[in-house]
């Protein structure tokens, strides 16, 4: 199997992620509204899931899921201490080091936690099976529109303060590869959506805060290992101000969300028609002449 490659910096998010875990509950308005609309997806499920895993927070999606029909048992897991500790039946465990028995879940269901995953594809395969057969797996990730604004804006600051520029902010999943991703990870019926909350600051700067209160800042490996300038940032502000400002002092802010869902395999879901079953030739569904291989059609 070929070496992971190394995007993030795990131990920086966890700590991070401690840091911002006192105060998470001011600064969670993304998780607060991610959570309603994965909420409403499951709701679309006419099935129960007894057992479930809150994969990766601080109890937000927890509080949706227990009150859901058929639920008895919700715990909560994150890389951070501090975040589990916020949230009932809180367990400290890696998303890419699952502690869960094979087929002890019956579902799992993330908010906005897989995208600092350095192996997506083998946190997937632990997914899949923790699930019991016929298990849901629901998710929400950042995509690669999110922060476009500030990702451009902090480029353009540091060319202009330092004459270079270093990565300032994570790289996120593409909408188009997490289908793939889901089918290589083992899952069945795979189906991805995706959409965008835009968020009105006012100013860049507080757009910085609240990223540092969600503990969601740059933990790029090969990120610039010491501390920004401050006449970067100041400039930064200053460019996202002047390209993507209102012109009533207001700035917005981009997340695009991507939603996976996928279920472990089972006997009784739906399969794709065999080549060759069908009853009906397509020629005759469309009212035309069937022409054989080789022949040419006549007009």
């Amino acid at each position: 199997m070929a070496d992971t490659v190394t995007v993030f910096d795990r131990k920086l998010l966890r700590t991070r992620r401690d840091r911002a875990a006192s105060t998470i509950s001011s600064f969670d308005f993304l998780y607060q509204d991610v959570a309603l609309r994965l909420g409403d997806r499951l709701d679309l499920i006419k099935k129960e899931f007894p057992t479930v895993l809150d994969l990766g927070g601080h109890g937000v999606m927890a509080q949706h899921l227990r009150v859901r029909a058929g639920t008895q048992f919700v715990a909560t897991s994150d890389i951070s201490r501090g975040m589990a500790a916020q949230a009932a039946h809180g367990v400290a465990a890696d998303e890419e080091f699952l502690p869960f028995k094979t087929g002890s879940l019956d579902a799992v269901v993330s908010n906005l936690a897989l995208h600092w995953v350095n192996d997506l594809p083998g946190a997937l395969v632990q997914i899949r099976r923790a699930l019991k057969a016929d298990g849901l797996f629901l998710a929400a990730v950042l995509g690669g529109d999110t922060l476009k604004e500030l990702r451009q804006s902090l480029l353009e600051a540091e060319i202009a303060v330092s004459g270079g520029a270093s990565p300032r902010v994570s790289p996120f999943i593409d909408a188009r590869d997490m289908g793939a991703l889901l089918q290589r990870g083992g899952f069945a019926l795979p189906v991805v959506d995706s959409d965008i909350i835009t968020v009105d600051y006012s100013s860049p700067l507080k757009l910085m805060q609240d990223l540092r209160g969600m503990g969601a800042t740059n933990a790029v490996y090969n990120r610039l290992l010491k501390p920004t300038r401050r006449a970067v940032i100041l400039e930064a502000a200053k460019i996202y101000a002047e390209k993507f400002g209102n012109g009533q002092g207001r700035v917005p802010s981009t997340f695009q969300i991507i939603y996976a869902i996928g279920w472990s395999p089972h006997a009784s879901q739906q399969k794709p028609i065999q080549p060759g079953s069908a009853k009906m030739k397509l020629a005759d569904a469309l009212g035309t002449e069937e022409i054989s291989t080789g022949e040419k059609a006549r007009p």
